[in-house]
């Protein structure tokens, strides 16, 4: 199939047509007088719309040359509608999501703490490298180095779709800094990716399965964030999900951060026990393990970055510790582009 030909497929697949009409039924709805009444729909309704309006636009933005170009300026924008192409593996429930990131450190003391610190840094370079925005909404720091566990949110066009790839036990080598003789250490963090789920209509979960704990904020803030119980546990009573919000100075904006993070959590539970149920019928389930890394950083005796899922690799652990991901994103979501084909 020619490029030309296979962007048209695209523009089909993608329903480019049917997301312009939805674009100009969200612009009709925001200018009516009471569109702004309901807060929460006006938010997710220009939230949609801004997402629809980023994808339409890096679309057409090859379409439209791709119309006009000979075969010669066509082969240069081969990668271009490459990537183009993995937009099609967004048809899940919630890849069009924002994220929510959660970063726990292993066992390791301070050097696991220290590199789950380096991970949480990491993603937060890719996100302002690629154009979306992220913020740290909890964060629970080590004793002497590092943090133990963080939360942070991802918003932008696809963040879910893109960063589920990248939830996973993620291992670290390096010479210990740490240790006054610098010996070799192994260090394991775990990434959890969940969908945020802003609208309490997509997850309802009842008042009665929730205990709230307030305390005393622990971590750096401004005035009144340290000297108020402004700090928010939740625990939900049938699951036993405990999350916690910190980073705010309100008890009230603290507690609505952590029911977005926890409404997210029940909805990957939901996920996870639909996949296993499906598994356990194919007769292929096997239970996850923290010694199951997705991805080994090596710092010594050499430097290299691999991917165990599809091999994908880089000799420059810098460049991907400073937040290049998205050839291992890619290279993941390609993989599982071609399974699904095949399955299918």
């Amino acid at each position: 199939m020619g490029l030309k030909e296979k962007l048209e497929d695209l523009k089909m697949i993608l329903k480019i047509d049917k997301k312009k009409s939805e674009i100009a039924q969200i612009e009709k709805e925001m200018n009516e007088p009471d569109f702004w009444l309901d807060e929460k729909n006006a938010n997710e309704k220009s939230r949609k719309l801004k997402n629809l309006k980023d994808e339409i636009k890096e679309f057409m933005d090859v379409y439209e040359i791709a119309e006009i170009a000979n075969d010669e300026e066509l082969e240069s924008m081969r990668d271009e509608i490459e990537k183009l192409e993995l937009y099609s593996m967004f048809t899940g429930k919630y890849d069009d999501h924002n994220a929510i990131i959660n970063f726990y450190a292993g066992a390791g003391g301070d050097d696991a703490q220290d590199w789950t610190e380096m991970l949480l840094k990491m993603y937060l370079r890719w996100a302002e490298s690629n154009g979306f925005r992220a913020m740290i909404i909890n964060e629970s720091r080590g004793t002497e180095a590092g943090i133990k566990s963080a939360t942070i949110e991802v918003h932008g066009l696809y963040a879910y779709g893109k960063l589920k790839v990248e939830s996973g036990v993620h291992r670290l080598v390096r010479q210990s800094p740490f240790n006054a003789k610098a010996l070799r250490q192994t260090s394991f963090a775990l990434v959890q990716v969940l969908p945020e789920i802003e609208q309490e209509t997509e997850l309802i979960i009842d008042s009665k399965d929730i205990r709230m704990d307030v305390f005393r904020s622990g971590g750096n803030g401004g005035q009144s964030v340290n000297t108020t119980d402004s700090a928010v546990r939740l625990t939900h009573i049938p699951t036993g999900i405990v999350v916690g919000c910190q980073n705010e100075r309100s008890q009230l904006q603290n507690r609505e951060n952590a029911m977005k993070v926890l409404r997210s959590r029940l909805a990957q539970l939901m996920l996870e026990q639909q996949k296993e149920r499906l598994e356990e019928l194919k007769g292929d389930f096997s239970s996850p393990e923290w010694g199951n890394q997705i991805r080994s950083y090596v710092l010594h005796p050499y430097k290299m970055v691999k991917d165990h899922r599809t091999n994908f690799e880089s000799k420059n652990p810098d460049d991907v510790l400073a937040g290049n991901l998205n050839g291992f994103i890619e290279a993941q979501l390609r993989q599982l582009m071609k399974s699904k084909t095949t399955v299918e």
